[in-house]
């Protein structure tokens, strides 16, 4: 149970990411969103049905798919990795979780 919850947070977050190509979290969740992302954008650049149908396991989102597909892997075609950059924001106020900023570089 808590594996699945995690997991259906993860999706969200990394979905929301790709969507709106920033995000503001606490480092461990950034990092594991990062993990997630950066194989997402390897995929699409693959392009083929098989990278597509293995992107719709993790991505929740279809609008969000195709803008992998069509604008973030054309934007990335030339670059071997490091498609993510995180900026340290920070403690948050009220238990002291470091904050970053996930954006795509």
């Amino acid at each position: 149970m808590v594996t699945e919850h995690r997991m259906a947070t993860l999706r969200s977050m990394v979905t929301s990411f790709l969507d709106h190509e920033k995000i503001e979290t606490t480092e461990a969740r950034a990092r594991e969103v990062r993990r997630m992302a950066e194989r997402l954008i390897t995929l699409a650049k693959r392009g083929d049905l098989h990278a597509r149908r293995q992107a719709m396991q993790v991505v929740t989102d279809e609008d969000v798919a195709k803008k992998l597909f069509d604008t973030l892997a054309a934007r990335y075609a030339g670059r071997e990795g490091g498609y993510t950059r995180l900026l340290r924001l920070g403690a948050r106020r009220g238990d002291a979780a470091p904050l970053v900023s996930l954006e795509l570089v």
